[in-house]
């Protein structure tokens, strides 16, 4: 049975996005624990040059339900960044992605199968079909940010692991 784009996009992005809301969880208990304020991780940035805590939490929203919702419409359109917020709102905000790729169906996302998509980044015309949208574009961006977020965290002292990236495998009954 071939892959489908729905197998492709909405439970590849579930899986991760769960486990962000899992590691944020983590984190905020941690912090609790230690006396720490969970806002203080914010604006926290791996390296001076690279975006903080809080854009990497939004731009995995983004580029989860914006990025299957491009399938749909073609375009690539998240809303602007909101910039700092509480941490219990970056919490919020992946419970959303949560419930917003929850509620897309197989069938419907597959009939969205072939599209062309067309993004532009500034100068640059990126012409995609939905598949090539999703993973080369997508994908790796929203992964990108996923780590990148777990990485602060840890290099903070929250003790997470690699099954905390992981999340919930979607293995076949044995």
């Amino acid at each position: 049975m071939p892959t489908s784009l729905y197998d492709l996009s909405v439970p590849t992005f579930l899986q991760t996005v769960q486990a962000i809301g899992g590691f944020l969880g983590r984190a905020a208990a941690h912090f609790e624990e230690t006396g720490v304020d969970p806002d203080s991780v914010v604006n926290e940035r791996l390296f001076g040059d690279m975006a903080p805590f809080h854009f990497q939490i939004e731009a995995a929203w983004h580029h989860s339900v914006w990025g299957v919702k491009a399938l749909k419409t073609g375009v690539f359109t998240p809303p602007g960044l909101v910039g700092p917020v509480p941490f219990a709102e970056l919490q919020a905000m992946i419970a959303r992605a949560e419930t917003a790729l929850e509620a897309f169906t197989a069938d419907e996302v597959n009939t969205w199968a072939g599209k062309e998509l067309n993004l532009q980044i500034g100068p640059r015309m990126l012409a995609f079909t939905s598949e090539t949208f999703i993973l080369s574009f997508s994908l790796p961006h929203f992964h990108f940010h996923a780590v990148t977020a777990y990485d602060i965290l840890r290099s903070r002292g929250v003790p997470l692991g690699k099954r905390d990236y992981e999340g919930r495998l979607r293995t076949r009954p044995a």
